[in-house]
């Protein structure tokens, strides 16, 4: 490693936009490599401990879970792995976006039915909103 390359946990965070914990995180994890030491005991990574991390951030920025970019820095490095391999996850995680909207479009469409129902000036007692919420009609129109 060359010494323009060599930095300290805090100079890392700085460079890749994530604090401290987390990369001590991900090293736990396995997402990071450990590290090497100085004789001091300092943690002393690379440039490409940045490069890893901004894909990490990246990937979850998409859509994707911890254990999935797991997979993904996984498929970088497997050998025969070719990109097809990731474009296939990538259609994965899409089709889990795709149903989470779906999902989240039938909740609001519940949502707006039972605030619909609410006149807004009764009494909490008759409100048929936090009614609908109490017997589980909420539900049922999802």
């Amino acid at each position: 490693m060359h010494t323009e390359n060599k930095m300290k946990i805090g100079k890392l965070a700085e460079r890749s936009g994530v604090s401290a914990q987390t990369i001590r995180y991900y090293e736990r994890s396995g997402l990071l490599p450990q590290p090497t030491r100085t004789i001091s005991g300092y943690r002393v990574y690379s440039n490409d401990a940045v490069l890893r991390l901004n894909f990490i951030k990246h990937a979850q920025i998409l859509g994707f879970s911890l254990g999935e970019i797991q997979e993904l820095l996984l498929l970088r490095t497997q050998q025969g792995a070719t990109c097809a391999d990731i474009v296939q996850r990538a259609y994965q995680k899409i089709g889990t976006i795709d149903k989470k909207i779906e999902d989240l479009q039938r909740i609001k469409g519940a949502l707006k039915t039972l605030v619909a129902t609410c006149p807004g000036s009764v009494p909490m007692n008759e409100c048929r909103l936090v009614e609908a919420l109490e017997s589980g009609r909420s539900v049922h129109l999802m």
